[in-house]
């Protein structure tokens, strides 16, 4: 099928509508209002991040004169032209709800922003005791003259820019400027005494508020709040892999210093003191955000948390065990009785963590060979795998150095299994390990025996509670050959082997997912039965997209959950009528990653770490993995369709690139999937409590007694 640009949305503008979805969250009046305030904040950081990489990444190619165009015929001009005036209004909107929909009524029940200029007598004087103690000695003003270079400073940090008086004996009197940043610091709100509620006061209306005690003698003419958004996406040269740590240490200050891309600024700024600005960062004016309200949402989800106002968020949704893991036996047993299947975070990460901790001190364990791509800050498996390199144990784990934003903690961690003995892989030349897998080598009686865990999401205990994600732990020897071969290929210099039941990116995934369209658009040509389903988080790839156009045409039934991203356009006459792509956005982040074809009723199943895009299927190590134990299959197809009954938070994709939510008929009952799934997970512990509770068992009498 020939490729035509009117068949793709712009990969930018659809991330853009993506964000919009969450903001619309934050928007819904049947939603708390603490929770629609972590929405706004989540869209806030969001923003930040596409800001730093994607918008970044444009600047880079449009300074280099590039005029090439994406699959949707945009130029790098033109998509910055368009992300900038989609992302003004998103700018707008974010205030509109945030002033006008969320604080008047959080006000009324208690929870308050407070204006400095009505502060109470006892709450100024609290305001400046705490400016006195905590803010004036740390925070350092810093001046800036017309014949110095303009300051560091910190990416997405606030900084407060002061416009004084001229000095009157210069020969050229003009208005002088210095700048106050705040750098990296929790410190963002003032609490204040209230009674029967929470007023907070941010930290640089404080500062605005006794900003003499800076300037003393000087005349202050504007106190004005800003930040900075920089250019993040640097450019990693790994062609020599045993010096990548000391290259990501190096990127990492490169990317401190990249070019300011944005400049978020209180609307109230004068024209003065924006011209210095934008003089001084080389920011143009349509990178300029002028905001009427306080500046970084993202410090707001910290509020969220904030105890005694439970009406006002969700109702508590903990982790359920599931049934499938006896808590009495090791997970060793566990599997070897089964293979599991659990569905996070509905159902707990427990058995996760158990599993390598129990490696860790098992006598009969010889090996442990994991990836990890993003961990916690104090991350329970790497404290195992340490503990399991202290005792003597063969470990090896590939450490992403290459994860976004992560890099950091990834190198700590690196050079912490390393200390402890640890074989530790930085990844793989010009690729990122993304796949999520880890595989136990142990003795037992009968010989060697090998369990894995393959995964959706990362090896993080702390966003396995709040990321929708699938863990699969299985002893099939098939899948543990194919697994060990896979470790080998990407730790050595071993030409990766063709796998049995895996599929890995660079090297088969992307032609396995192309097979199993064809083969479905063959079948429906043939007049059989043809299904595709499935659940992923972005889905960009032209050639993936054309397949399933073709599959479409040829009459086959294609639905897709896609959470962000998707440049497809569905229900397009003679493209894509039987294509439909809806979207989930609700309280926990859908993350999982699950396709089903339909396969002539053999059908096939499979979860994986890989979105449909070309950087996912191209240019990372990413794992395809059948699931073919019934009971977990079926689990896997119940989750998935699951995601298409859902008329509550669902959203349609139009051909235009319009999201619309999905309205129930009067007939239907509202179906909230993550809530389906949930009251499902505690239906069958408690059904398994019952069960166990019934079963009658004698009590013998001890050997020695007979």
């Amino acid at each position: 099928m020939a490729s035509n640009t009117a068949n793709y949305l712009n990969r930018e503008l659809s991330w853009l509508e993506f964000n919009q979805r969450v903001l619309d969250e934050a928007h819904d009046p049947s939603i708390p209002l603490l929770e629609r305030l972590k929405f706004l904040a989540i869209t806030s950081s969001n923003l930040d991040e596409f800001f730093m990489v994607r918008v970044g990444g444009l600047h880079l190619l449009q300074a280099s004169g590039n005029t090439s165009t994406d699959p949707s015929g945009m130029t790098a001009k033109e998509t910055l032209e368009a992300v900038s005036l989609r992302a003004h209004q998103m700018m707008v909107d974010q205030y509109q709800c945030l002033l006008k929909e969320i604080e008047p009524p959080l006000a009324e029940a208690g929870f308050q922003r407070v204006n400095p200029l009505e502060l109470s007598d006892s709450q100024r004087r609290i305001v400046e005791h705490v400016f006195r103690d905590e803010i004036y000695p740390v925070l350092t003003p810093m001046a800036v003259t017309p014949h110095m270079d303009f300051p560091y400073l910190v990416n997405h940090t606030l900084n407060i820019v002061v416009r004084l008086s001229p000095d009157e004996k210069s020969k050229k009197p003009r208005d002088r400027f210095a700048i106050i940043p705040f750098g990296r610091t929790d410190f963002r709100f003032i609490t204040l005494p209230s009674e029967g509620g929470y007023q907070y006061l941010p930290m640089e209306d404080a500062v605005c508020l006794f900003i003499e005690h800076f300037f003393r003698g000087e005349e202050v003419l504007e106190c004005i709040p800003f930040r900075v958004t920089k250019n993040a996406d640097v450019s990693l040269q790994d062609e020599f892999a045993s010096d990548l740590l000391h290259q990501m240490e190096d990127m990492l200050d490169q990317r401190k210093q990249g070019d300011c891309i944005r400049l978020e600024i209180a609307e109230s700024v004068s024209v003065e003191t924006l011209e210095f600005l934008e003089r001084g960062l080389g920011v143009l004016d349509e990178n300029v955000y002028r905001i009427p309200g306080p500046l970084d949402l993202t410090a707001f989800m910290r509020l969220t948390d904030i105890s005694g106002f439970d009406s006002q968020k969700d109702a508590n949704w903990p982790p359920q065990p599931s049934p499938e893991v006896n808590p009495r036996i090791s997970m060793f047993e566990n599997i070897t009785r089964q293979d599991i299947l659990l569905c996070h975070p509905y159902e707990s990460f427990e058995p996760v963590v158990r599993l390598v901790e129990e490696a860790a001190i098992d006598p009969d364990v010889l090996a442990i060979k994991q990836i990890l791509y993003r961990t916690s800050k104090h991350s329970p498996i790497v404290a195992a795998l340490i503990r399991a390199a202290e005792q003597g144990k063969h470990v090896t784990v590939i450490v992403e150095l290459k994860a976004r934003f992560d890099e950091a903690r990834n190198i700590e961690w690196a050079k912490n299994l390393e200390h402890a003995g640890v074989q530790v892989i930085y990844g793989v030349k010009g690729l990122k390990t993304h796949a999520k897998i880890c595989c136990i080598i142990r003795r037992e009686p009968h010989g060697i025996q090998r369990y894995m865990h393959f995964g959706t999401g990362n090896y993080n205990d702390a966003t396995a509670k709040i990321y929708s994600d699938i863990s699969y732990f299985t002893s099939d020897e098939v899948l543990a050959s194919d697994a060990i071969n896979f470790f080998n290929s990407i730790t050595g210099y071993s030409i990766p082997q063709k796998y049995q039941k895996l599929e890995a990116a660079p090297i088969s995934l992307r032609d396995k997912l192309l097979d199993m369209i064809h083969h479905e658009t063959e079948r429906k040509k043939q007049g059989q039965k043809a299904r595709i389903v499935a659940k992923i988080n972005s889905l960009v790839d032209p050639e993936i997209i054309d397949a399933l156009y073709e599959a479409s045409e040829a009459g086959v039934k294609v639905k897709l959950n896609i959470r962000g991203i998707c440049c497809l356009r569905p229900g397009v006459a003679k493209l894509s009528k039987n294509i439909e792509v809806v979207s989930i956005i609700d309280r926990f982040l859908e993350h999982a990653r699950i396709l089903y074809f339909y396969h002539g009723g053999d059908e096939r199943v499979f979860i994986s770490s890989a979105d449909w895009m070309p950087r996912n299927l191209d240019r990372r190590v990413e794992l395809l993995v059948p699931v073919e134990e019934e009971n977990c299959r079926n689990k896997l197809i119940k989750i998935l369709n699951c995601y298409f009954e859902d008329n509550a938070k669902a959203r349609v994709l139009n051909a235009d690139g319009v999201y619309e939510r999905i309205t129930p008929n009067k007939e239907k009952h509202l179906v909230r999937c993550q809530e389906v799934l949930y009251d499902e997970a505690v239906t069958a512990i408690r059904q398994a409590e019952v069960a166990s509770r019934t079963v009658f068992e004698p009590h013998m009498a001890p050997e020695e007694q007979k």
